[in-house]
């Protein structure tokens, strides 16, 4: 049996680091749903603790999430978790963001001006990409 998947992150702040990966894959931030909320609320499932304002929009507190806007199939949910540890150590598994042969060098110029940390540059035979590090230092690659 197949399965579908989505790609969670530890973050401390989880709806800056999902605007931070929508603008930079190109996505769209999953939309709230403050009338949902307001009803979880009222129905006892959840309280006013559970959620905060991010861009004038009711949202669950702990979570936020970036989605392909195309919908192409195969193509994961990023959920964002808020955890109160930050990051310390190395990733041990992470997004490696393939693109056209001939962007690899705008692409990385343009995460780095958007809040993005270069690590290192890569190469294994013809193949080469750059270790990046998001505002809240989750290692990516930029590869071609």
């Amino acid at each position: 049996m197949a399965y579908t998947f989505q790609v969670a992150m530890d973050s401390a702040d989880p709806h800056g680091l999902a605007d931070w990966w929508a603008d930079a894959l190109g996505w769209t931030v999953e939309p709230s749903d403050p009338d949902f909320i307001r009803q979880m609320i009222a129905e006892g499932h959840a309280s006013e603790a559970d959620t905060t304002t991010h861009h004038g929009v009711l949202v669950w507190r702990d979570g936020a999430a970036v989605v392909d806007p195309d919908k192409r199939i195969g193509s994961p949910r990023l959920f964002f978790q808020l955890v109160p540890e930050r990051k310390t150590v190395k990733n041990r598994m992470h997004l490696d963001l393939r693109v056209s042969p001939d962007a690899p060098a705008a692409v990385v110029d343009r995460l780095v001006a958007a809040g993005a940390t270069r690590l290192h540059d890569g190469r294994q035979g013809p193949h080469t990409w750059v270790t990046l590090a998001d505002p809240e230092g989750n290692e990516f690659c930029v590869s071609a």
